[in-house]
């Protein structure tokens, strides 16, 4: 079970998140390196993050409520709400802000996650794709949306770069389902909210329960109002260098993305948003890093 530790969302706003990846006993799930989940109760304002980069990975952006304007250095504005997706591939390098939108009075409540791309795919020309229309259908009381991957027979339409599946199961009364799991993948159940039961685990609302290759099914009972997000992916075998907002191999990698970013790097076209201005790179450690 991963306990999430309480974070800054950024220097710039009192708005906490509860990271659970990457974590001390579990650095990834599959490629996903990264989960923050942003809870009403760790914050009471708005959401604003101004313009940043992010090169060798995707982020997946899940809101749960709330809107989200999303806009980026490649052109994109796309405002995104709750049963849609939004997957930004930063590839070689983009940059883009985030600004939660819409009535004060909607508590913003969102899951975003990194995917890390293997060497083969790192350096791929950055993208941006909304997706408004993911598969859904009903198991045993649970409403199922499908993220990303191919789960229950059904496949996700957003294009990732390893072998991984998110979905979302909701559940408005108490229920009990049988999933079927792909055998060959890890798992991890975030109860977003609720409370529930995994195959005999019980998880509260924020933790997030690790699972190891080799299960097959996931027999899952829920209290009324719980939600879950189920990520998962094969093992990945390479190690990564996560620092900031970049994922690479070695250090001087990440002294080059940093030293672009703060320069103005044509790497990354400034673009308008509703913010204004961007976070710059921090210091480095004076420490040698090393990939894990």
């Amino acid at each position: 079970m991963l306990e999430p530790r309480i974070v800054k969302l950024n220097t710039r706003t009192g708005v906490n998140v509860e990271r659970l990846l990457p974590h001390k006993v579990i650095r990834k799930i599959g490629a996903w390196c990264f989960v923050d989940h942003l809870r009403p109760i760790q914050h009471n304002e708005p959401m604003v993050v101004a313009a940043h980069p992010h090169t060798g990975l995707q982020t997946v952006s899940w809101p749960i409520s709330g809107q989200i304007e999303h806009r980026d250095s490649i052109g994109s504005n796309q405002n995104i709400v709750p049963g849609q997706l939004n997957l930004m591939t930063a590839g070689s390098g983009i940059a883009h802000s985030e600004l939660s939108i819409g009535p004060g009075s909607v508590p913003m409540h969102m899951v975003q996650l990194w995917i890390a791309l293997p060497a083969e795919s790192r350096h791929i020309d950055p993208s941006f794709a909304h997706h408004a229309d993911l598969p859904k259908f009903l198991n045993d009381g649970y409403s199922v949306e499908l993220l990303i991957g191919d789960f229950m027979g059904e496949v996700a339409p957003t294009r990732v770069y390893s072998p991984l599946m998110a979905t979302q199961l909701e559940t408005e009364s108490q229920a009990q389902a049988t999933f079927i799991m792909n055998p060959e993948f890890e798992h991890g159940v975030l109860v977003l909210t609720g409370c529930a039961s995994v195959n005999g685990v019980s998880i509260e609302a924020g933790q997030l329960l690790y699972l190891e290759t080799g299960i097959a099914q996931f027999d899952i009972s829920s209290e009324p109002e719980t939600k879950l997000l189920i990520i998962g992916g094969e093992p990945m075998d390479e190690k990564l260098l996560m620092w900031w907002n970049f994922i690479a191999r070695d250090q001087s990698e990440i002294e080059q993305m940093r030293l672009e970013w703060n320069e103005g790097h044509e790497r990354y076209p400034k673009f308008e948003d509703r913010i204004d201005g961007r976070i710059l790179a921090p210091d480095l450690p004076s420490v040698a890093m090393r990939a894990r």
